[in-house]
């Protein structure tokens, strides 16, 4: 059976809205632009939807020149966000255990995102000579790295394990409550699993850590509201030592471009 791309997702801005392309270019840490901004608060700890889940109704665009931000509900101007910042302040950024480097975009984003959000808040970008490692544990070189993901740079998920899921489910959900990167057809659910090293497009990939699921996706993308699912029931059937699984986390072996429609070989 052959397994198939179906769907490609960034997320520019750490917890905000995805963007779906048809191709995207494959870095070393990820996905071109993905999760390459961090929003932060003033102790420049980073913010997500874990924290305020109105940020699940930012939209994201892709331009030539940056990124357009929107909110789906309030009364206000979309905010540009330039490629490059316009400042030259750095500060490290915590995110989980590390320690990141990010530059402030600038003081009008910091303003648009603080009076969206009613909390003081700066966005910031990593630029491409700040690496933040991979775990070792679950490194191939040891100098795998990523962005301001989670924790690692691409996330993949079958349709199938979200149509057994649905199948379980009194209201079903849609892939957006889990925010990968990848989304594939063909095979059995959780198939994903065990993959380890794969080609798709010109790039290889392999996979190296079920990713474990947390409060976020309780969290629906299209309205904010806060329930219990889809973790009340996945923890039925999905939980391996306390973790909730759903999905593959995997490392970039060699870059290229990735295109829906592309076929996974192995």
């Amino acid at each position: 059976m052959a397994f198939i791309v179906s769907e490609i997702t960034i997320y520019p801005i750490k917890s905000l809205g995805g963007i779906s392309l048809q191709e995207a270019q494959v870095e070393e840490r990820g996905f071109q632009h993905d999760r390459r901004w961090v929003l932060a608060d003033e102790n420049n700890v980073f913010i997500t939807q874990r924290q305020n889940e109105q940020m699940a109704l930012i939209d994201v665009q892709l331009t030539s020149d940056g990124l357009v931000v929107s909110h789906r509900v309030k009364q206000i101007a979309p905010l540009s966000v330039p490629f490059e910042p316009q400042t030259a302040e750095q500060q490290m950024i915590t995110i989980w255990d590390d320690i990141v480097r990010g530059i402030r975009v600038s003081d009008e984003v910091d303003a648009w995102f603080t009076t969206v959000l009613d909390k003081k808040c700066a966005l910031f970008y990593q630029p491409n000579d700040s690496v933040r490692l991979t775990d070792p544990k679950y490194s191939i070189t040891q100098k795998e790295h990523t962005s301001f993901a989670d924790g690692y740079p691409i996330l993949v998920i079958g349709q199938s394990s979200l149509d057994e899921l649905n199948g379980k489910l009194e209201e079903p959900i849609t892939m957006k409550r889990f925010r990968p990167n990848l989304v594939f057809t063909g095979g059995e659910a959780h198939i994903e699993d065990s993959w380890k090293y794969f080609h798709v497009g010109s790039a290889q990939l392999v996979g190296v850590k079920p990713c474990a699921r947390c409060v976020l996706t309780t969290i629906n993308p299209e309205t904010a509201e806060k329930g219990k699912e889809p973790l009340r029931t996945l923890t039925q059937y999905r939980n391996v030592n306390n973790k909730i699984l759903f999905g593959q986390n995997l490392l970039v072996v060699e870059t290229g471009k990735i295109s829906v429609g592309d076929e996974i070989i192995f």
